[in-house]
């Protein structure tokens, strides 16, 4: 059993930052080298879709209107592209990683020792992947990622609401989940249990999925498939990376940090049961 004092947690809060970190500086070399490619393909595509909407406004004799929507688009950027992909997509990776990591401990501090004889370091793991899992792949699955700009303007609020719903639906599905597999863990085991409560979560996803609305505005009609593809593919990966990093570098650390303390519990204990992780 591990212990769960004030002291203990904040320890665990600091590697988790310290965690996600590091899992930032990964995803921020995979979205660097990955995403932004895509990224540049989706803005090239825009602006040859507003010249030509330029070009048809000035034949259409409207040239005053084309050339004022020309000037506003480019004086709302205030930040440069190459600003953009670089510092700018450092800065919101690194802050995104360190406040997941921050909330990623903060769970792995309340379910250690009370999902299974887990080590920490498993624990992490499993902490890791199922928050890829219900905050961005469940999600991902309904409400796929597109690049900047390419959707419909007027309904991205909506938008926005219905994946923080999904996120927000996922992960209390997945708590629930949880839940259930510890309640039926003494009647089933716990594997007949963990598949019982696994089959729950899809199949009450599946329903969700079913009677949310999709995102019919998300992509602008006449958008190049294999570029839409590719940034999600993108996307995922900065994902995945993030996450897996996250669990392994945690997981070490969590593992220093507690590993002593129950080999100290089990030598007091003189039993000789083996040891976790």
């Amino acid at each position: 059993m591990y212990a769960s004092t004030a002291s203990t947690v904040r320890n665990l809060l600091v590697r988790g930052m310290l965690a996600g970190l590091i899992a930032g500086l990964f995803a921020f070399a995979v979205a660097y080298a990955v995403g932004e490619p895509a990224v540049d393909g989706s803005i090239a595509v825009e602006e040859a879709q507003a010249a030509q909407e330029a070009h048809a406004g000035h034949g259409g004799g409207a040239p005053a209107e084309a050339d004022e929507a020309a000037g506003e688009e480019e004086e709302e950027e205030l930040v440069s592209r190459p600003v953009q992909s670089t510092a700018g997509l450092a800065t919101g990776v690194l802050v995104y990683g360190v406040a997941l990591g921050g909330i990623a401990a903060l769970a792995f501090s309340f379910v250690l020792g009370r999902v299974g004889r887990f080590s920490p370091r498993a624990t992490a793991a499993l902490t890791a992947a199922a928050a890829f899992t219900t905050v961005y792949l469940v999600p991902f699955l309904k409400y796929p990622a597109t690049p900047p700009a390419v959707g419909n303007p007027d309904t991205i609020g909506k938008r926005t609401t219905l994946f923080f719903l999904m996120i927000l639906l996922s992960v209390l599905l997945g708590i629930a989940a949880v839940v259930v597999g510890r309640r039926l863990a003494p009647r089933l085991g716990n594997w007949n249990a963990t598949l019982a409560a696994g089959a729950g979560f899809i199949a009450v996803v599946a329903v969700a999925f079913v009677f949310l609305p999709a995102n019919d505005d998300a992509v602008k009609p006449g958008f190049p498939a294999a570029l839409l593809w590719e940034f999600r593919v993108a996307s995922l990966a900065v994902q995945a990376v993030l996450w897996t990093v996250f669990g392994v570098v945690f997981g070490v650390l969590a593992q220093r940090l507690l590993a002593p303390r129950t080999v100290g519990a089990e030598a007091t204990a003189g039993q000789g049961s083996p040891a976790l992780g």
